[in-house]
């Protein structure tokens, strides 16, 4: 029937969207404070616990436009290891993925001020399709119906971060396994996989005078075929306390950022991103809010990756 050929071309253009803008995995304009979503090895990286949530509203005024939901907690553990946790959730339209992993970090010292951590994450993702937002053409057709449908498969990201004072620099690769994703039927073939990406993520710390920091950062994304994807952050910070910054990412947007670290206890970030692709003619932007709770000694410390 008609149909059947258009609900796999409708999963198709989902995927393709989902892979092409979120890149089947979170995006956000505030990675540096969000780091752990990126890159397993930074649990440990700092002296404090962090507990840290991400929320992200993409393309306002666009209808079922993507929404993005993540929560990390990371720590320290002894003076050689990290562990982390994270959940998120990504939905697009009727599309939902939802993912948790649990990582460890060993961190080695190269010198006095030079370490190096290497990081193995595993966890699960789901996928779910909500048949209930979806019009066929033939009600009765029993190729979906208004249920919830998708499946579990497992995951696995591998990380390391050269981290300094002065200076970090990392690369992680998320979905390492390739599973395929079936959405529907168990018997039927499908090109859905949960393609392997790269990260690379760096930035340096240039001191301003007593109370000022100048820091460049750069997250370089990759999954075939999407084309590479950068994100490239100038941030000034006053006394660890207060930030504002902007970012540019290739081919999509303009960002503006603020920040604020309340006793080095709270921290609460802001960012807007001006579209600068052909959505702009139908949408006024993205927000995205970052809390956090940091607890520890040496919260503000620059011997610790950037917070």
């Amino acid at each position: 029937m008609q149909n059947h050929r258009t609900l796999p071309l409708f999963v198709a253009i989902a995927c393709m969207v989902i892979s092409a803008h979120a890149q089947q995995l979170p995006q956000l304009t505030q990675y540096v404070s969000n780091d752990y979503v990126f890159n397993p090895a930074v649990a440990g990286s700092r002296n404090f616990f962090e507990l840290r949530s991400g929320h992200r509203y993409q393309w306002v005024g666009i209808q079922e436009a993507p929404r993005t939901f993540t929560l990390t907690g990371t720590t320290p553990v002894g003076q050689k290891m990290g562990v982390g946790g994270m959940l998120f959730t990504d939905i697009v339209g009727p599309t939902r993925r939802t993912g948790l992993q649990f990582s460890y970090a060993y961190h080695l010292k190269l010198n006095e001020d030079l370490r190096l951590s290497l990081a193995l994450s595993g966890g699960l993702l789901q996928f779910l399709i909500d048949g209930s937002k979806i019009q066929l053409h033939d009600t009765g057709d029993p190729v979906m119906d208004d249920q919830l449908r998708g499946g579990i498969e497992a995951d696995a990201t591998f990380g390391g971060l050269l981290y300094h004072p002065k200076y970090w620099v990392g690369v992680s690769v998320p979905q390492l396994m390739g599973n395929k994703v079936v959405f529907l039927n168990t018997s039927d073939g499908t090109l859905s996989r949960m393609d392997r990406h790269y990260y690379l993520m760096g930035g340096y710390r240039h001191q301003l005078g007593a109370d000022f920091k100048l820091e460049p950062s750069l997250l370089v994304k990759y999954v075939a075929p999407v084309p590479v994807k950068v994100d490239a952050t100038l941030t000034l910070k006053y006394r660890d306390t207060f930030w504002v910054g902007g970012s540019y990412r290739t081919n999509d947007a303009i960002c503006l950022m603020v920040g604020y670290w309340h006793k080095q206890q709270f921290q609460f970030g802001y960012s807007y991103d001006v579209i600068s692709s052909n959505l702009k003619n139908y949408s006024t932007g993205t927000h995205e809010v970052m809390l956090a709770i940091t607890i520890g000694k040496q919260a503000a410390s620059d011997a610790e990756a950037t917070p």
